[in-house]
């Protein structure tokens, strides 16, 4: 399962690294935020790359960019984000994620698949064998 996170990490750092360059900038990282709907000034950013940056050069590597999401906050705050993240796949207000919205919100984020695709990637944690994902099975994905 630890592999399964590692991969969507490096799909996430991959979309951000808009320059190809292997490393997130501050600029790079703040757009992202933004881009979730949170608020992050460029000197916020600068802060949080400093923090996780392990060979100070300014950027996150891969490494750096995985000690920093999963490094970030307490309990509480994660929680908030998660909740943030599930209603940005969710996207249909039926308070579940569906093989579409999934499909969307990885096209989104410049992965193409297909709904197929999605419903498999659902399927290994649907507890209820619904064919979706609630919060709480969302959760267990995010965590493994």
């Amino acid at each position: 399962m630890e592999g399964y996170n590692q991969q969507l990490y490096k799909r996430l750092f991959d979309h951000l690294d808009e320059n190809g360059d292997e490393k997130i900038s501050a600029l790079e990282l703040q757009q992202c935020v933004q881009l979730i709907g949170r608020d992050m000034s460029f000197d916020e950013a600068e802060a949080a790359i400093a923090a996780h940056d392990s060979d100070n050069d300014g950027l996150l590597d891969f490494g750096d960019f995985v000690s920093l999401v999963e490094d970030s906050g307490t309990e509480e705050e994660k929680e908030h984000e998660l909740k943030e993240a599930f209603r940005m796949y969710e996207m249909e207000g039926c308070g579940c994620i569906t093989p579409e919205s999934l499909k969307r919100m990885l096209d989104r984020l410049g992965e193409t698949t297909t709904v197929d695709e999605c419903r498999g990637m659902i399927a290994r944690y649907d507890i209820n064998g619904d064919g979706l994902l609630n919060f709480d099975e969302f959760v267990i994905m995010m965590r493994c």
